[in-house]
């Protein structure tokens, strides 16, 4: 069995009974918080290091650092490293792309993460205010203003859209 399916064992596991999860998903958010700190603050969009590594630095589980690699993957310039093949001593070589990654957290929503204040140092106040309102406005929809039949006929003719266009609609 690999890390990553002991990783989707334990969540499995947890799910069972809802007080549970929820320490157990504090406890994990508090992990990876730190690991995110570390990563913001040294403002270089290239981790590199091991499972194992990982885990010690961080004093997570390696089925953990799984579940970190699985929740960052969505925000990578390059392809991630294939899970289900990952051992405690595999390479991993990760290229964040940041604005993913701050478009990503605001997506889960995690809010504790989003507004680290390691985020200063590599997007702006003003760009992730835009990242923000591109995310919030991302489902909005907008229609078009419809054309009346006694209106002037948009392909510019000079006739009523009845008349012209509007024929055959």
């Amino acid at each position: 069995m690999s890390i990553y399916s002991d990783w989707k064992q334990i969540i499995e596991d947890h799910s069972k009974n809802e007080k549970d999860q929820a320490v157990f998903w504090k406890d994990y958010c508090d992990k990876e918080q730190k690991i995110y700190e570390a990563i913001l603050g040294k403002k270089d969009p290239v981790v590199d290091g091991t499972v194992a590594g990982f885990a010690e630095t961080y004093h997570m589980s390696p089925e953990e650092i799984l579940g970190f690699l699985d929740g960052i993957g969505e925000s990578l310039k390059n392809d991630g490293p294939v899970l289900d093949e990952m051992e405690a001593e595999s390479d991993f070589h990760l290229e964040i792309d940041f604005e993913k990654l701050y478009w990503n957290m605001l997506a889960v929503p995690a809010e504790w993460l989003f507004t680290l204040p390691q985020w200063d140092g590599i997007l702006s106040e003003e760009r992730r205010e835009e990242i923000y309102k591109k995310f919030r406005n991302r489902n909005t929809i907008v229609k078009d203003k419809k054309i009346g039949r006694n209106d002037p006929c948009p392909c510019g003719s000079g006739k009523k859209y009845k008349k012209c266009c509007g024929r055959n609609a």
